[in-house]
């Protein structure tokens, strides 16, 4: 069983990025079929490489839910448990069945001014002007 520090130290995209872009953007009926048309190895392993992607979060759940629990705690240990008991929560059905699109959090920018800093003052400068004339 790998650790969770191996799988994080050792991250990769088990599946081609083509791949995976047609699942990040496929629709909740699509996206069974792309995910049958891996090995289930891969898929676990894809599984567990989505969920440490916030903005891939929904899609690491519909993922781990066509998977054994077998297969993601021997490929994620704990954090493997995790997203086969998180996969398999009504909530996270709902959530991950949705469009892709729809789930993202929106983007808050800050309202505040930016902070202002003291000027700095130019000793160095005046040092290199006196040694320099």
């Amino acid at each position: 069983m790998f650790s969770s520090r191996d799988a994080f130290e050792n991250d990769f995209c088990p599946v081609r990025d083509e791949l995976l872009g047609e699942m990040y953007r496929a629709s909740e009926h699509g996206l069974p079929r792309l995910v049958e048309s891996v090995s289930p190895e891969v898929r676990a392993m894809l599984a567990l490489f989505c969920y440490r992607r916030s903005h891939l979060h929904a899609l690491a759940l519909s993922i781990a839910a066509s998977c054994t629990e077998r297969e993601l705690v021997h490929f994620g240990g704990r954090v493997g448990s995790t997203l086969y008991a998180m996969s398999r929560e009504p909530a996270a059905r709902t959530a991950s069945s949705s469009s892709s699109y729809g789930n993202r959090k929106p983007i808050t920018l800050s309202t505040k001014p930016l902070s202002t800093f003291a000027p700095i003052a130019d000793e160095f400068d005046d040092e290199i002007e006196a040694v320099t004339a």
